[in-house]
């Protein structure tokens, strides 16, 4: 793929690349949202350093991509609903996204993109992880695709927001706030094969955080077939890393990536700001 207004640096063989030449904190023309927007498919996850963003500008970006989304748990900011600031206080394990997973996949319609900003990030530690979903489709055996192709997937907040393991999020005494609803127990179902929407591309849509079972199987039942798909498509082949600096941001295509982030920086305090921009269709 080749750019007009920006240059594409790739990060790993699998998947990840930094943008040069954007600044997010001008509007971006037609051409270059659409360069940007394309690496984005391309990479599967974009890099940006030295970005001087406001909630109003990310909010901004956000938009030319899709439509913002308010989580519908975690609670936003008063100013921005949409915005989740997510801080770890100094001396405080990290407690938000530290599992492998995808974002929102217990949506009926999963978010489609994460934009997540680096406002305050420790010296050493807090890296994030992604790995392509679609590489490691690419290289399960034919026999496998065979057997997956046409399984349903059932997807929940449940045991990733489970009021009796989150309590202290639920009774505001943590940084991060939850509300219950009904999206905490809500089960939907999405094929464990997906195609991606702009690309086509086929890529492996089940995560540990929020896939409960295949539908048609007991939890039991299921269990082999997913532990060893996300033992599969974790491997570092499939994988790159981030290392966040203040000002940095991360832009992820969550209908064909995973990603981690790393817990080892508990002497450190974190302040992140993230927006999801949703999907306008269910995942095929």
């Amino acid at each position: 793929m080749t750019y007009s207004t920006i240059e594409v640096e790739p990060m790993a063989s699998a998947l990840g690349a930094y943008i040069h030449g954007v600044d997010f904190s001008k509007p971006l023309s037609d051409e270059q949202f659409q360069d940007v927007h394309d690496a984005l498919v391309d990479n599967s996850v974009i890099f940006f350093r030295d970005q001087d963003l406001s909630p109003e500008n990310q909010l901004d970006v956000a938009r030319r991509f899709g439509t913002p989304e308010v989580h519908p748990i975690v609670e936003g900011s008063n100013d921005h609903p949409e915005l989740i600031e997510v801080l770890k206080p100094a001396g405080e394990g990290a407690s938000f996204g530290t599992g492998w997973h995808t974002d929102n996949t217990f949506f009926e319609k999963p978010s489609m993109i994460t934009m997540l900003y680096g406002i305050e990030t420790p010296p050493v530690g807090g890296d994030t992880m992604w790995a392509s979903m679609e590489k490691a489709y690419d290289h399960l055996s034919d026999g496998m695709k065979e057997l997956l192709d046409g399984l349903v997937a059932v997807h929940s907040a449940k045991v990733a927001f489970d009021p009796r393991t989150t309590a202290e999020k639920y009774e505001g005494k943590h940084s991060l706030k939850y509300k219950y609803s009904d999206a905490v127990t809500a089960e939907v179902e999405h094929p464990l094969i997906r195609t991606h929407d702009v690309s086509g591309r086929k890529s492996i849509f089940v995560n540990p955080m929020f896939t409960i079972r295949i539908k048609g199987m007991t939890e039991k039942e299921s269990a082999p077939i997913l532990q060893y798909l996300y033992d599969f498509s974790t491997q570092p082949e499939f994988a790159c890393r981030f290392r966040w600096e203040d000002r940095s941001i991360a832009m992820w295509d969550n209908r064909c990536t995973q990603h981690y982030a790393m817990n080892d920086y508990v002497q450190y305090k974190r302040l992140m700001r993230r927006v999801t921009i949703g999907g306008d269709k269910r995942p095929s």
